[in-house]
């Protein structure tokens, strides 16, 4: 069985989990209707994309 030879320092153990943060979603606003929708998707409320309708609006 594998035994670390040293302990692990809180410095060295929390710069190892530095990248495990989660970052909250990305969000832009739709230029039609104004709402705030992922970038690059079709927009839910109104259903267009770059401008163009591409799905029937929500009710």
């Amino acid at each position: 069985m594998a035994v670390p030879k040293k302990k692990t320092s809180k410095a060295r153990r929390d710069k190892r989990r530095t990248h495990d943060s989660l970052t909250p979603p990305a969000v832009s606003t739709c230029a039609k209707c104004g709402e705030p929708s992922r970038p690059h998707h079709v927009c839910d409320k109104c259903g267009t994309y770059a401008g163009k309708q591409i799905k029937a609006a929500k009710e």
